[in-house]
């Protein structure tokens, strides 16, 4: 067999290019359309900053009338969480950003009902007791960043900031965003695409540019699901639960939309390529480098999973099966192994199936992106097998 392959295979779909050494992620991709319902779908895969894998396949739309290509982008909801970590770490790592610092000090405002001791690091780790806004926020309210970031400045936290981790599904890109947005002049969209994705050439945006559209791939509602799912299947019935996955509620309906791809939702509405994805992820996989450039310090890359401590999540509780871990922005991969075998791997899943992971030890980052989107918030088996996969190839 050749050290490079080509598959061209249009019964299943597939194509792009698979160094032989990792075949058994081919095999698991092509698996994910024959047993797994995958409807269009890519995954890459870069080690040692070399990209070894660059798969894609399917179709763009439930109509089935468009091939997923090269260069089709789709939504990657929580997936976007990765990049805006990013964006923190580079303001602390120029010494812009005090992590240990209250969010106040950048964001006056923000010391409201009780929060003046909040610190910047409880944003990146979910920690500081915002979930989702305790007032009715309708999907217009999400699309208006002014009225977004005042509400969360206002509002008193569900549980002592600190304490517990607790998904900020939503409001997580608004809250780092906007300390980025204080600290820059810039929201994290623009930071974003001067500082990392422009330079290293990534198709990842926050949103979608209008003259994108044509190439953005049609979200197809969770097969168990008609809309975004109900806190009640995630984790616990509880307030902060129901206002993190709930106010609004946002599904594939909404994700299709010109407004939501128009708008600026940092935790959620990111579109790109699985090449990009793990583009950026492998900034963090490569020590802070990617493709010959240095966006980070060495010491500024490994302190993204600097753990925060493990406790079961107050938003996705038994979701997760038990306890979880995050480190200043992206899940530790730990016990259950949701990035791979080694536990100090980190990533972070997309609603619904995407993927970004990055394991600096092995040297390896992958991106899984896709349009068919499954009934979990994390975990998705077609994720499961492609990481079994690249493991077992290593």
């Amino acid at each position: 067999m050749p050290a490079h392959e080509t598959h061209n295979d249009r019964r299943s779909l597939t194509n792009g290019h698979c160094d032989a050494r990792f075949a058994a992620v081919r095999e698991a991709f092509e698996e994910n359309f024959r047993e797994r319902g995958e409807l269009g779908a890519a995954v890459a895969v870069i080690v040692g900053g070399k990209t070894v894998v660059d798969l894609w396949g399917g179709w763009a739309d439930v109509a089935r009338t468009r091939p997923w290509e090269r260069d089709t982008v789709v939504n990657v909801w929580s997936t976007t969480k990765g990049p805006v970590a990013l964006c923190a770490h580079l303001l602390a790592d120029r010494g812009l950003l005090d992590l240990d610092a209250p969010v106040a000090a950048y964001w006056p405002e923000f010391a409201a009902s009780g929060k003046e001791r909040v610190r910047v690091r409880h944003l990146l780790s979910h920690r500081a007791g915002l979930s989702g806004l305790r007032e009715p926020h309708s999907l217009e309210d999400l699309y208006d960043w002014e009225l977004t970031t005042a509400r969360l400045a206002a509002m008193e936290p569900w549980w002592e900031p600190g304490t517990r981790s607790g998904y900020h599904a939503l409001t997580y890109g608004f809250l780092v965003g906007e300390v980025v947005r204080r600290v820059t002049g810039l929201r994290p969209r623009a930071f974003l695409e001067r500082e990392v994705t422009g330079p290293l050439g990534l198709d990842f945006t926050i949103g979608l540019p209008a003259k994108e559209s044509g190439r953005a791939a049609e979200m197809v509602h969770a097969r168990a699901e008609p809309s975004g799912g109900r806190a009640t299947d995630f984790g616990q019935p509880a307030p902060a639960a129901v206002a993190a996955l709930t106010n609004p509620a946002v599904g594939a309906t909404e994700a299709n939309s010109p407004r939501w791809r128009a708008a600026e939702i940092p935790a959620a509405n990111g579109h790109g390529t699985a090449r990009a994805v793990a583009g950026l992820y492998g900034v963090f996989a490569g020590r802070g480098s990617h493709d010959g450039r240095r966006i980070l310090s060495p010491e500024a890359a490994e302190r993204v999973r600097e753990g925060q401590g493990s406790c079961r999540d107050l938003v996705l509780g038994a979701g997760f099966g038990g306890e979880t871990e995050l480190g200043l922005g992206l899940w530790l991969s730990g016990a259950h192994g949701s990035y791979g075998p080694n536990p100090r791997a980190f990533g972070h899943d997309g609603f619904g199936g995407s993927c970004g992971l990055a394991d600096p030890d092995a040297g390896v980052s992958l991106g899984y992106v896709m349009n068919r989107m499954g009934s979990r918030i994390a975990d998705d088996p077609r994720k499961t097998a492609l990481v079994e996969a690249l493991y077992r190839a290593l």
